[in-house]
C-alpha cells in the first residue's frame, strides 16, 4: 500500500531532516514510528502524506505516484497532532468536510458523518461545537472526520500525546478496535514505547542527526489486546528491548553530533 524508496529530505542551509530510509507498509499492517523529538517521525509521515515532497528518493502508493490515490480500495487520510477542528461549526459539520469539499451530496455526506460520529462514539456530540467537548473527545471528532472517507491508509501523527494517560489507553483500545472492524492499514506516529507495543503489528525504531531508521520490530502477539496484554510478560519484554533499542539509537545520535 505504501513503499517509500532511499527517501529523504533536506531543507534549507543543508539542514538534512530526514536521511535516504526504505519503508514498506503492507495491506493491514499497524506500523509505528517510534523515536525521540527530533527523529524524523513526522517528516516521514507527511511525505507518506504527499504533503512535502522528498529532496531524494521516491514514494510510491499502491505501486504508483500519489496520483493513484483516491480510487476505491486506494483511499488515505490524516489525523494530525491537534485536533485541528473548525471552532465556530458544529461536530457533525467538521467530520463532514472532507466530503463537502469533495462534492458529495449532502444527504449521502450527512449520513457518513453519523456513522464516523457513531464509530468513535460521538453520536450525541453531533451538534456541539468543539468548544464544548473535552479533548480526547475532540480528538475523536477528528478520528471520525479522517474516517468519513473511508479511507484503506490512515496515517496518525502523535494523535493522543496531549491526552491523560488515562484517556490515552482508552482511545489506544479503541483505535484497535476501529482497525480491526474497518480491516484498516495505519502507521502511527509516537515517542511512547508502551503505547507502541500495545498497538502495533511492526515498531520502526528511528534516530536523530539525521533523522533516520535504524531497526524494525515485529510485535507478534495475537489481537484483540486489551488492559490484560499490558500485565503479561511478553509486554514488558517488550517495551524492555524497545526502551533499549531507543536509547542506543539516541546515544548513536549522541556521538555523532
Amino acid at each position: 500500500m505504501l513503499d517509500i524508496v532511499a527517501a529523504g529530505k533536506s531543507y534549507r542551509a543543508g539542514i538534512e531532516a530526514l536521511a535516504p530510509v526504505d519503508l514498506r507498509v503492507e495491506r493491514g499492517e499497524f506500523v509505528t514510528l517510534l523515536g525521540p523529538s527530533g527523529c524524523g517521525k513526522t517528516t516521514l509521515l507527511n511525505l507518506a502524506a504527499a504533503l512535502i515532497e522528498p529532496s531524494s528518493g521516491s514514494v510510491h502508493w499502491w505501486g504508483g505516484d500519489h496520483a493513484s490515490t483516491g480510487a476505491q480500495g486506494r483511499r488515505l487520510a490524516m489525523v494530525f497532532q491537534s485536533p485541528t477542528l473548525m471552532p465556530w461549526a458544529r461536530i457533525d459539520t467538521n467530520v463532514r468536510l472532507p466530503l463537502d469539499l469533495a462534492g458529495v451530496l449532502r444527504a449521502e455526506a450527512d449520513d457518513a458523518a453519523r456513522d464516523a460520529l457513531a464509530l468513535v462514539g460521538l453520536a450525541d456530540a453531533a451538534h456541539q461545537l468543539p468548544r464544548e467537548l473535552s479533548g480526547g473527545m475532540q480528538m475523536r471528532a477528528s478520528i471520525a472526520r479522517a474516517l468519513v472517507t473511508s479511507p484503506d491508509l490512515l496515517l496518525m501523527d502523535e494523535p493522543f500525546g496531549a491526552l491523560d494517560e488515562f484517556t490515552r489507553q482508552r482511545l489506544d483500545a479503541e483505535l484497535l478496535s476501529m482497525w480491526s472492524a474497518r480491516a484498516l492499514t495505519i502507521v502511527f506516529v509516537t515517542h511512547s514505547i508502551v503505547e507502541a507495543v500495545f498497538l502495533s503489528t511492526r515498531v520502526v525504531v528511528m534516530a536523530a542527526r539525521p533523522g533516520r531508521i535504524v531497526t524494525q520490530v515485529d510485535i507478534d502477539e495475537p489481537f484483540p489486546r486489551g488492559d490484560d496484554y499490558r500485565l503479561k510478560a511478553a509486554f514488558a519484554e517488550r517495551c524492555v528491548q524497545l526502551s533499549r533499542m531507543v536509547a542506543e539509537a539516541s546515544g548513536a545520535a549522541g556521538t555523532a553530533r
